[in-house]
């Protein structure tokens, strides 16, 4: 006994008509008819009297009917919810710190014009977090300024960033030339905390040409960081992404592609996970919205 074969049986059972039950159904007469057919020689007794038109349900066919087309309507209830799921989400990202208020806000904001009716759901953590939830399957897109190989993900390059020094307005690493990091560790750090990847950057290339520094502040925000180096205590290094064209009404912002490397950061997926309809949609922003806005990120 197989759905076809009971779905067929109930749409004719429901209209009183073998040919009208085909219309429904957009499939032949003679499917319907094989169909019922096969269901009567399975069960052994007659589903319809045809003799009269419009056809009749016989006792076991009305004692069917009313077993099957619950059934039959359920599954094809679970059918249309499953599809309007696959079509609204959610879709879950988890990104690093940084780029949730720049490169990823600017995504967003694209994304929910473009399909209002999807759901999204943002998870800040840093780069090896982001990594280990994608693989664990709590989310269904990494967005990352670093990517270490790992052969359980995809890794699509998105944008490329340098990082910058932040520095209060006037100060004087804003007007004359920064030739080394020794220059910027002569003054107190403003950092995020602990395992982000441009401070894991810093602290190592200070470390290697042994450069004492100190570090008076630690957060979790760039954006917090920006406004306490605007009030003089300190100065900071951040990727460029975390400037907005305001910021330097308050602050001086140096290049530093040529003390610490470029990079590039992107997205990555659990390599052989099938993705959902509104996720590549989301990927698919993702990527016209970071080239249409040449974006630095990261």
């Amino acid at each position: 006994m197989e759905l076809r074969e009971l779905r067929s049986f109930c749409t004719a059972a429901r209209v009183r008509s073998i040919s009208r039950a085909a219309d429904i159904l957009e499939i032949g007469q003679p499917t319907v008819t094989t169909h019922i057919k096969k269901l009567e020689s399975e069960l052994g007794t007659v589903l319809f009297d045809r003799v009269k038109r419009p056809i009749q349900l016989t006792l076991s066919g009305k004692t069917l009917a009313d077993l099957a087309a619950p059934l039959v309507e359920g599954i094809d209830a679970l059918a249309d919810t499953a599809a309007e799921a696959e079509e609204r989400g959610p879709v879950v990202v988890a990104a690093t710190p940084d780029l949730i208020p720049h490169t990823l806000l600017r995504v967003v904001r694209v994304f929910l014009a473009r399909h209002p009716h999807i759901h999204l759901r943002i998870s800040s953590a840093t780069r090896h977090e982001v990594q280990e939830i994608v693989s664990d399957g709590e989310a269904d897109v990494g967005i990352v300024q670093h990517y270490d190989r790992d052969e359980q993900f995809d890794f699509e390059g998105l944008f490329v960033y340098e990082r910058v020094l932040i520095t209060p307005r006037d100060h004087p690493l804003s007007v004359e030339p920064v030739e080394s990091l020794a220059q910027v560790a002569e003054w107190p750090l403003i950092l995020m905390s602990s395992g982000t990847h441009t401070r894991d950057i810093l602290e190592s290339e200070l470390k290697r040409r042994g450069v004492n520094y100190e570090i008076i502040v630690e957060l979790d925000s760039m954006d917090m960081i920006k406004r306490y180096v605007a009030l003089g205590m300190g100065v900071s290094i951040g990727p460029r992404l975390a400037i907005d064209p305001e910021d330097q009404d308050e602050l001086g912002v140096v290049g530093l592609g040529h003390l610490l490397p470029v990079d590039q950061g992107g997205i990555i997926t659990l390599r052989g996970k099938r993705l959902s309809t509104p996720t590549e949609r989301f990927i698919s922003v993702m990527r016209d919205t970071l080239a249409t806005a040449g974006a630095q990120g990261g």
